[in-house]
C-alpha cells in the first residue's frame, strides 16, 4: 500500500503524459515542495470510478482529468472537466494549471515551476518539451515523417506502443527526468520495444485495409479489436490521405479503446470538435482526437458506429 504521506504523480500514458510526469516530479524534488515523489500511469477506464480515485492518498494528476482532491494538477484538454460542478471547483493556483491552448502538457509545468516555485532548470527540458509539443498535436510535417522518422523522441514514442507493461512506462519517465532523448532512445528495453513496433508498423500497413468496417470518400471505421492485428495511429491517414477522419477500435489491457481522429494533413473545413464528442461517452480529447473506453465489446461496437455515423459525412 502506498504511503498517504509521500505524493503519488499520476500521468496519461502517452509520451506527452510522460514527459509531463518527469517535469513535475523533477520541479517538485528539486524545488523542495516534496520529497520522494512516485508514479503510475493512467488511462480512461479510471474515469469511471473518478470521484473515488486514490482515497486516502496524496496526489497530483498530469495530462489528464481535473481531480477536486488532486494536490497538483496539471492539463491542457478541453474535455478536462468532467461535470460543471468540477469546472466550478477549479481555481488556477500556485499547485494547479489549465492552459487548454498549449498544445502539450509539459509546457504549462515548466512555465508554472518558473513563476510560483522559483525553479528554472534552464534549457535541461527544452528538448523534451519541443518534442512532446509535436507529438501530442501530431504537428509532423507529413504522414511520412510520423510513421518511419527515426529522430530519437520518435523511437521512444514508437517503442511506447509495444509496453510490455505498465512498469515499462513508469521507467520512461525516470529516464525522461534523468537522461537526454538521445540516451532514452538508445536505452536497451527501448530499442527492443521500438524494433519491434517497427515490425509492427509494417505489419499494420500491409493488415490496415482488410480491418476497414465501412468508408466513405472523407471517413472510415476500422475495428482492430483482434490481439493479432497490429495498429498504428496514422495509417489511415497515410494510406488513404483523402480521409479527413478516422475511428477505430481498438484492444486494450482495460478492454476496448476507442479513438476518433482527424486526419493532421488534411483537416475538414467544418470540422467535428472530437474531444467534446468522446466526452459524452466518458472520454475526452482535442478537437482533432479523441478517446474512450466502453464498458463492454457490445457497447464498443455501438458507440464506434454513433461516432462514425456523426463524422462520416463532414466536410
Amino acid at each position: 500500500m502506498s504511503d498517504p504521506h509521500n505524493l503519488t504523480i499520476y500521468y496519461h500514458r502517452d509520451f506527452d503524459g510522460l514527459a509531463a510526469g518527469a517535469l513535475l516530479a523533477e520541479a517538485l524534488e528539486a524545488s523542495g515542495r516534496e520529497k520522494d515523489v512516485k508514479w503510475a500511469g493512467v488511462n480512461f477506464d479510471r474515469t469511471l470510478h473518478w470521484n473515488d480515485f486514490s482515497l486516502g492518498e496524496r496526489f497530483a494528476v498530469v495530462d489528464f482529468h481535473f481531480h477536486r482532491r488532486a494536490d497538483y494538477w496539471f492539463d491542457h484538454h478541453p474535455t478536462t472537466f468532467l461535470t460543471p460542478e468540477d469546472e466550478k471547483l477549479f481555481a488556477a493556483s500556485d499547485t494547479h494549471a489549465f492552459d487548454p491552448d498549449s498544445p502539450s502538457c509539459p509546457p504549462i509545468i515548466l512555465a508554472h515551476a518558473r513563476q510560483h516555485w522559483n525553479w528554472d532548470p534552464g534549457n535541461r527540458f527544452d528538448e523534451l518539451v519541443h518534442w512532446s509539443n509535436m507529438i501530442d498535436s501530431a504537428a509532423f510535417p507529413s504522414a511520412k515523417v510520423a510513421m518511419f522518422g527515426r529522430d530519437p523522441a520518435l523511437q521512444v514514442m514508437r517503442a511506447l506502443t509495444t509496453a510490455p507493461n505498465f512498469h515499462f512506462h513508469d521507467r520512461i519517465l525516470h529516464l525522461m527526468r534523468t537522461e537526454s532523448l538521445i540516451e532514452v532512445a538508445d536505452d536497451n528495453d527501448v530499442q527492443r520495444c521500438y524494433q519491434r513496433a517497427c515490425r509492427n508498423r509494417d505489419h499494420a500497413l500491409e493488415a490496415f485495409p482488410d480491418t476497414m468496417v465501412e468508408r466513405t470518400m472523407t471517413a472510415m471505421i476500422a475495428d482492430l479489436r483482434s490481439k493479432k492485428i497490429r495498429r498504428e495511429r496514422f495509417s489511415p491517414f497515410y494510406l488513404y490521405p483523402e480521409l479527413f477522419y478516422a475511428v477505430t477500435m481498438l484492444p486494450t489491457r482495460a478492454g476496448v479503446h476507442i479513438t476518433v481522429a482527424s486526419n493532421p494533413w488534411n483537416r475538414p473545413t467544418d470540422p467535428v470538435h472530437l474531444g467534446e464528442l468522446m466526452k459524452k461517452y466518458g472520454g475526452g480529447g482535442h478537437i482533432g482526437v479523441g478517446g474512450c473506453n466502453p464498458p463492454s465489446q457490445g457497447k464498443a461496437k455501438q458507440w464506434a458506429h454513433e461516432i462514425y455515423e456523426i463524422i462520416r459525412d463532414v466536410t
